[in-house]
């Protein structure tokens, strides 16, 4: 099987990582906050919040300059590596790597939601013609995920396997999955030839996929899996940043909430905000499409969460099973109400 390697973004922000985990040894003050990204439009929060410096802006109102670094890597495996390394403050993954290491971490660092980046639906886009269903995938295909039974696509995948060929058969379709970066996979969708023909990923790839593929088409949607609308991308960090900084944890909840007002009022400007900080090449009418698309909410209250969490623990993917958001999730005014 081929193997891929990172992209030069993932190389670049895995050696920055790295060069960070000798200051954060030590206890961090009031006013640094390292956030860990991914890829695509569901981290637009975020990409919001840096340029029109939101957080910073919220940080100085409660008489704390706060400086923000974003390190982007790849998949929910790397992300939570950084975060328990001390590598950042924040992690920026699906809601399945959350459950993960909110487990993990039960009664010691005791890892919890911070805040959501928002409702989107993933897709999980095949150009094999043959694949109409999951039923439908053989030995021959590769199905591409952030991170191989870590990821949130690849744990939907197996929630949606479950519900195919029940419980015991949940990590059926994990022997033909494989971990690759959404740029990487979305150019070998589009271009078709390798031994990849599936990919669960996340706006705009997915809708790339689609747009420049004539052979591509949606095989499941996350939605569908989930029972609707849902909040699959998180931010999560551990009680002790939450708790010895709460200014900065506080200017951190009311720039995202600030930033998510200004994506849906002014669309056509976080569309320009996105492809500058980013530096995607990605077509503006179709970015727009996503960031107007109606099933697309951006909002930091968590939606339709608790599903995911129960199905992991029922599998045994995890050992302590959620009940409600207030286990896996901090308590804040902007999120109590989520789901």
């Amino acid at each position: 099987m081929t193997r891929f390697k990172l992209t030069r973004h993932a190389t670049v922000a895995l050696l920055a990582g790295a060069g960070l985990m000798t200051a954060s040894l030590s206890a961090q003050a009031e006013g640094q906050l390292r956030i860990a990204q991914q890829f695509g439009v569901v981290y637009l929060l975020l990409n919001v919040a840096q340029d029109q410096q939101f957080i910073e802006k919220r940080g100085k109102q409660a008489g704390v300059d706060i400086k923000v670094e974003y390190v982007k890597l790849s998949g929910g495996s790397a992300v939570n590596d950084a975060l328990l390394s001390g590598s950042v403050d924040v992690a920026g993954a699906g809601v399945g790597p959350l459950f993960t290491l909110w487990d993990r971490t039960h009664g010691r660092q005791n890892v919890k939601g911070i805040a959501s980046l928002g409702n989107f639906p993933y897709y999980l886009v095949s150009n094999n013609p043959n694949v109409k269903t999951i039923a439908d995938f053989t030995e021959k295909d590769r199905i591409a995920v952030p991170a191989v039974g870590v990821s949130v696509q690849s744990r939907i995948l197996q929630w949606a396997s479950a519900k195919q060929w029940g419980n015991k058969e949940y990590a059926k379709l994990d022997k033909i999955s494989v971990a690759l970066p959404h740029p990487d996979a979305a150019a070998a969708i589009i271009k078709g030839g390798t031994e990849i023909t599936g990919h669960f990923g996340n706006p705009p790839f997915q809708e790339q996929e689609l747009a420049e593929n004539p052979n591509a088409r949606i095989v499941l949607k996350s939605y569908d899996v989930q029972g609707g609308p849902a909040s699959s991308t998180v931010l999560y960090g551990t009680e002790k940043f939450r708790n010895e900084n709460p200014k900065t944890y506080q200017a951190f909840i009311e720039g995202l909430d600030d930033a998510a007002k200004f994506i849906t009022a002014n669309p056509e400007q976080a569309a320009d905000i996105y492809i500058k900080i980013t530096g995607a090449k990605t077509d503006r009418k179709l970015l727009l499409s996503v960031i107007q698309n109606p099933e697309v909410q951006f909002k930091v209250e968590p939606q339709n969460t608790l599903g995911l969490g129960q199905f992991m623990h029922e599998v045994g993917a995890i050992k302590n099973q959620p009940k409600a958001l207030k286990d896996y999730f901090f308590d804040d005014p902007r999120v109590a109400k989520g789901n």
